[in-house]
């Protein structure tokens, strides 16, 4: 696995600088082809992605009752297309979740909510076979926290948002930096003191950043003690909800020294950038309240939080729990859990979100991702063990749909029960090296 800059944090620190810089004064438009994706990652896909590879938790008597990497093949001219090509057990079950590119786009790294294992494995040799090269276990002796969220490509490093503290096992956490090659190199407490008149609630979630404006970005939600116990017993526990997350903070990249604390209740989760020259603003969405929020500088310089719109009935509680935001940063895709509705939305003008479309895409869906020419989306159903519906509600698939502009059009339904799988989370696509070779010489 490869390491671009070696030795002691302050030349982490420096090495982080001279890709701010680099991007800031070239003006290029850094993106990725999820745009969940880290900024820095390189080989983007902007074509006709080949696999979805799905981060699923294991379940006690289904399969081998493991976490695992599942591959599926989403190429429509393959003849395996829609159908499950492999599938990587890490051996025991720790709550999988969240996974994240290497900056090269080499490896995945990936990891559970109830242990601090990160297991890394090797994507880029052949897409279609994925393989368990590295497992990470010094992440709670190293920083004190728990439940590695958000995986986050800088160069050469992997900034990894926490959730929770082996303390107490409650919310406050912070985020921890380590090189491409697993080696710890630095830990970042959330703020729990008052920063611009505004209290950190300690409380972490998400990562996203805005290499040109210097500007890393984090959300909040809960800790252990909250997401590893049932949905119904905590909504049941008046005492419990009033400890989420109220709170985003605005970090200095360079020195990744917090400078705002920002107001935005009711757990506000996924980030998402709209990071074109003339842009300067992110969206994300608070799964408590369902409200939309739209984060920018004023006049001033000084960032802000503002409420744009509502997703659903907020007086329902939908549960919205992922987004995805188009390239071009026009649309945005809303997944909420507990009406299992897929909700388009036009960003033309981000201070006036407007739903444009509905659909109604399982009994419960989580995560969402849309290809780079957003002609495709794709669906997954889990959100937490603890949290997924039961009976008939406890759906558990990957669903792949073409988008026209106008509607929706299911394309395939990979079934992870049936499969004996376990319960699909998060997604990252691959292509064939051939298919990257192909884009790169095109120079798209």
């Amino acid at each position: 696995m490869s390491d671009r800059y070696e030795g002691t944090v302050p030349r982490a620190a420096r090495a982080l600088l001279v890709g701010v810089l680099a991007t800031a004064l070239s003006g290029a438009q850094a993106l990725a082809d999820e745009t969940c994706n880290s900024p820095y990652i390189t080989n983007l896909i902007k074509g006709q992605e080949d696999y979805v590879h799905v981060w699923t938790l294991g379940v006690e008597g289904l399969g081998d009752g493991s976490d695992k990497l599942v591959t599926i093949d989403v190429n429509p001219v393959s003849a395996g297309y829609g159908k499950v090509v492999n599938s990587v057990s890490v051996g025991s079950r720790g709550e999988a979740h969240h996974m994240g590119f290497t900056d090269d786009r080499r490896y995945l790294w990936a990891g559970g909510l109830d242990d601090n294992r990160i297991y890394v494995f090797d994507v880029g040799t052949d897409p279609a076979q994925p393989r368990l090269v590295r497992t990470i276990t010094d992440l709670g002796s190293r920083t004190g926290y728990l439940g590695p969220h958000t995986f986050y490509a800088l160069p050469g490093r992997m900034l990894i948002g926490m959730l929770s503290n082996t303390h107490d096992k409650g919310g406050v956490t912070g985020l921890a930096l380590y090189s491409n090659r697993g080696q710890f190199i630095a830990r970042y407490a959330m703020p729990t003191t008052k920063i611009r008149g505004v209290q950190g609630d300690g409380y972490g979630y998400d990562v996203a950043v805005n290499p040109a404006r210097n500007v890393l970005l984090t959300s909040s939600f809960a800790g252990w003690d909250h997401y590893m116990r049932s949905l119904g017993e905590l909504v049941g526990d008046a005492e419990a909800m009033k400890h989420f997350g109220n709170t985003m903070v605005v970090w200095n990249l360079k020195t990744m020294q917090p400078r705002q604390v920002l107001n935005v209740p009711g757990a506000p989760l996924e980030i998402r950038w709209a990071l074109a020259p003339q842009q300067n603003w992110a969206v994300t969405v608070a799964a408590l309240t369902a409200q939309i929020w739209l984060l920018r500088p004023d006049g001033r310089g000084q960032w802000q939080a503002q409420d744009v719109g509502a997703v659903g009935d907020p007086a329902k509680a939908p549960l919205p729990v992922d987004i995805s935001l188009s390239a071009d940063a026009r649309s945005l895709w809303i997944n909420t859990f507990a009406d299992g509705m897929t909700r388009h939305f036009d960003l033309s003008d981000p201070a006036h979100p407007q739903q444009t479309y509905a659909l109604h895409t399982g009994a419960q869906v989580n995560m969402v991702s849309q290809s780079w020419d957003g002609k495709r989306l794709y669906v997954t159903s889990s959100l937490l063990s603890h949290w997924d519906k039961g009976g008939a509600g406890n759906e558990q698939f990957l669903k792949g749909y073409r988008w026209d502009g106008q509607q929706l059009t299911e394309a395939f339904v990979v079934d992870f029960t049936k499969e004996q799988l376990g319960r699909p989370h998060h997604m990252k696509f691959s292509a064939r090296a051939s298919q990257r070779v192909a884009i790169q010489r095109a120079g798209l």
